[in-house]
């Protein structure tokens, strides 16, 4: 048996998790308008254009098909979603243990959903560690004032339209993921900038730091201030 949903350790970053005793499980959806319902409310044009769906695997016709397929089953049936998405879970948590790992699980790999609202898949598996990236402010805020799941991880998403939601979450104590054209810098916005390619495990960074990401797949020809420029 295997999952129908999630993608367990399939891209780089999250294999890198593997040798610090994590196995992850990724769900990858259609992003954005892709299906023809916006599964990400906050992105903008910059984001759009420099999506990750167009990086690595997500760039062939038949990865992008089977998360059409995937988005397409989660909008037409969402409680039944759920209740597959819930099984593969149970999966990832049974292989976790077979194999010495502790399991993660990443709902928006490539979407920006209210996961912790649906079913009760968090909290219903509140011996898993669930994280996302978020560029919704209002749920990053949540999140820092403790509203949400003590199982589920955010960081938050520097976009080019944001840069005061920005201030105002590493005032509070949040983390916010930066995408830089090259060199990553020491600081950023006065605060720590930590490697963030060198895992997918954004629950184990620090409080209060920036993670900072190299610009990947049409990401690096973006000239719209989503990715910051650096020097190489």
């Amino acid at each position: 048996m295997s999952t129908k949903y999630l993608s367990v350790d399939t891209n780089a970053k999250t294999i890198k998790g593997q040798k610090l005793g994590f196995l992850t499980g990724i769900l990858y959806l259609s992003p954005a308008n892709e299906s023809g319902k916006n599964l990400c409310p906050h992105a903008s044009a910059g984001c759009k254009a420099a999506c990750l769906y167009t990086a690595g695997r997500g760039a062939m016709s038949n990865v992008s098909n089977a998360r059409m397929a995937k988005t397409l089953a989660f909008l037409a049936d969402r409680k039944g979603f759920a209740s597959q998405l819930k099984a593969d879970i149970a999966f990832v948590k049974r292989k976790a243990t077979k194999t010495g790992m502790t399991p993660c699980i990443r709902l928006n790999g490539t979407s920006d959903l209210p996961w912790h609202n649906v079913e009760g898949i968090i909290q219903e598996n509140s011996d898993v560690q669930f994280y996302d990236y978020t560029p919704n402010p209002l749920r990053m805020m949540e999140y820092i004032r403790g509203e949400l799941p003590a199982n589920y991880h955010l960081t938050f998403s520097r976009k080019e339209d944001n840069d005061g939601w920005v201030e105002t979450i590493l005032e509070k104590g949040g983390n916010v993921a930066v995408v830089f054209s090259g060199s990553l810098p020491a600081v950023y916005k006065g605060k720590a900038v930590i490697n963030g390619d060198e895992s997918d495990l954004r629950f184990l960074d620090g409080k209060n730091v920036v993670v900072g990401l190299k610009a990947k797949g049409k990401g690096k020809k973006d000239l719209s201030g989503f990715v910051v420029q650096t020097q190489k």
